[in-house]
Order: C-alpha cells, then structure tokens, then sequence
C-alpha cells in the first residue's frame, strides 16, 4: 500500500493546486476584460489538450513507462502553470491549456489522472472500490482547500494594500508540480505491467466493451462541459456580482461534500454494484442542477449547487473501478485512456456552447446540462446492465462487490 500512499499525495497537491488554480483562473479572466468567447476558448483548449494528451497517454503509455511518464507529464504541468501566471496573452494561455495539464476542475480527469488510475487498479478488486473513492476524497478535500485559499490573495490585499495580483499567485502551480514530480521517485517497480505484443499498443480483449463505455461517457462530459468550475464561477460573477473570496468559500463546502460522497460512493458500490450506484447517486443530481437557473437569490442558488454536489460525483470511483474491472491489467492504461479522452474530446464544445447558449437566458447551460445528463444515465444503465467483468475474482455477474 506504499504506492497507493505516494499516489494519494500526488493527487492531494495536485487537487489543492487545481482548487486554488481554478477559481483564480476564472475571476482573473471574468477581471481581464476578454469577452465570452475569449473565455470560452480558453476553457475549450483546456480541455482539448486533456483529450489529446489522454489519447498519447493510451497509446503509448506502456511503452514509455507508467512512472516515467508520470514525472514528465507533471513537468509539463508546471511549465503550463508559470504561463497562466505570468502572460495575459489568449495566444499563449491557449498554447499551454493545450498540454492538457491544467484543470478547470479540481478533480479532473486528464492524462495524469489516467496513469493514477490504471496504477491503483493494481489492488485486490475486493477492495478497489474503497480505494478508487478515497482517491476522489482525497482530490475534492484538497481540491475545496484550494479553492478556499484562492480567496487569499484579495484578503490580503484588503489588509495590506499592495500584493501581487491575483493572477501572479498561479506560481505555485509550477511549485507544487515539481513536488509532485520528486514524489515520482517513491513509487516502486510494482506500478508497471508486464505487457507484450499488441497490448503494448493498446486494447486487444475488451476493444468492443471500452468503445461502448466511452461513446457513453463521451456523451456525459459533453453535458458536463456546460458547467465546468471556471464556467460556474463566471456565471456566478455575471448573474449576482460573487467575486472569488466567495466562491471560493462555496466550492470548498462542494468539495468536502463531493469528498464525503465519495466515501460513501465507495462502500455503495460494494453492495449494490458499480454501475448501480453510477446511475441511481446521478439522476437526482441532474433535477438539483437544471433548477439551479432559477433560484431567484444567490442564497438559493448556491444551496442547490450545494445539495448537487452531495451526489453528482458518487459515479466517479464507481466508474473508475467498473472500467478497471471490465479490461484485463495489460489494458487499464488504454482503457482508461480511451474512456478519459472520450470525455475530452467532446467536452470542449461545452464552454463554447455554454456561454453562446447565454442568449437564450443565463441560466440555459444549466438546463441543457441536466436534461442530457439524464438520457446518458438511462442509456448506461440499458446497454451494460447485463454485462459481465472481466475481472471477476471476488465479483458477482452483474459486477458488483460481493459484501465483506
């Protein structure tokens, strides 16, 4: 369990970063004068880049070498990191969004992400479940710190008067990932797998299954892409004046809720299965956000983005665990890949579409979002509800943890 130790670290710095990073990113470009579609752009090639760099990371992760691409990709990271901090140029913030190593989100799932979760899949699938939702608490616990601290900078700026400006406090991004980066190291030899031939390119066994899943999942973050964390703020700055102090202090509540949910989405999934607690926690999520639009005060509103995040994310380690479980351990790297960057490539439409979708009324995004979020919870649930794992161990047929 040492590894899975260093990996809940990385994903701690990490998730803190993102936090701070998003809600900064998001006021500085609501601050910055740029126009909807400037902003949107930005936020799209953030999340194209997650898609391309996820795709190279499915192709030839294996052969690179798990822990080594892990250190390089975190590299990366803090040089996109000291752009967004150091340039106000669409050009250059474009460029960096593209490494695919920045995040509109605190738990984001990218190329960085994808090498985690093929690595912690290496546990006993009785205990997978539990694993992957810590994970995820470990991300939205730090992630909402972060989000917390990103209300710092104007404190201190009201206190003493002169700081650096909000933007510049992006230099810990480049700090903390080269952190992460040493903490590589610790990893041992155990994280690899011994894959030859045509499963050092990509999937063999599971190719139909992981091509189904991610078609899914592809239409999910479409949705999603609507309200990504920078989007949401923005929307909050525009429709009730909210700056970033108060943002902040509202996704860190959503985070220590997205985190407790999380907990529990990992005993859930142990007894009445992965793809039941994916779609059952994820339905009434959507209902809780297509009103959101329509709370007359920001008190209502931000009570129901609240009440949201108490179930919206319970299908991530349950998703994270069911593609684990549905491919052979040579395979985890490209399936979850694959299933990763399906999300991507059609998620940066959303920021796009989001903020142009603003003219049909402000609060559109949100409608749209919740109303596809639902048609892909009903197809999930009728295309794999009778589909068998592949890692069946411990499991029962229908790919639920048999309770311990």
């Amino acid at each position: 369990m040492a590894d899975v130790r260093v990996i809940y670290s990385i994903q701690a710095i990490r998730a803190f970063l993102y936090g701070f990073a998003s809600i900064l990113i998001g006021a500085s470009l609501a601050a910055s004068g740029l126009d909807a579609v400037a902003v949107g752009v930005i936020l799209t090639a953030m999340l194209l880049g997650m898609a391309i760099a996820s795709l190279a990371v499915a192709r030839w992760g294996e052969r690179i070498g798990r822990r080594r691409l892990y250190a390089v990709l975190l590299g990366v990271m803090a040089g996109a990191g000291a752009i967004f901090a150091l340039t106000g140029s669409v050009p250059l913030l474009v460029l960096a969004a593209l490494t695919g190593t920045m995040s509109t989100d605190a738990n984001e799932s990218g190329p960085i992400t994808t090498l985690e979760q093929s690595m912690l899949a290496a546990v006993p699938s009785r205990v997978r479940s539990r694993v992957y939702g810590r994970y995820n608490a470990v991300a939205y616990l730090a992630g909402a710190l972060g989000a917390l601290a990103a209300g710092g900078p104007r404190a201190v700026r009201d206190l003493l008067g002169i700081v650096p400006p909000e933007q510049r406090w992006l230099l810990v991004v480049p700090v903390g990932a080269v952190a992460c980066a040493l903490l590589v190291g610790r990893l041992s030899p155990a994280v690899e797998v011994e894959a030859t031939g045509a499963a050092r390119d990509g999937l063999v066994r599971s190719r139909r299954a992981v091509v189904g899943l991610a078609s899914l999942f592809a239409l999910d973050a479409f949705a999603g892409g609507f309200i990504v964390g920078s989007f949401i703020v923005f929307w909050f700055g525009r429709q009730f004046g909210a700056d970033a102090s108060v943002m902040g202090v509202v996704f860190f509540l959503v985070g220590v809720l997205q985190a407790a949910s999380s907990l529990a989405a990992g005993w859930l999934g142990g007894r009445i299965g992965l793809l039941n607690t994916m779609v059952f926690s994820h339905l009434p999520s959507n209902l809780l956000l297509v009103l959101i639009p329509f709370a007359p005060t920001f008190g209502l509103a931000v009570g129901l983005l609240i009440a949201r995040s108490l179930l919206s994310q319970m299908d991530v380690p349950a998703r994270q665990a069911y593609v684990a479980a549905l491919v052979d351990p040579a395979e985890r790297v490209p399936a979850a890949g694959y299933t990763n960057a399906a999300r991507h490539l059609v998620r940066p439409l959303g920021p796009l579409l989001a903020t142009g979708s603003m003219t049909l009324g402000s609060g559109a995004p949100f409608v749209i979002a919740g109303v596809i979020k639902a048609i892909y919870d009903l197809l999930l649930y009728l295309t794999f509800r009778r589909v068998r794992l592949a890692d069946a161990g411990d499991r029962d047929p229908k790919g639920s943890l048999r309770p311990s």
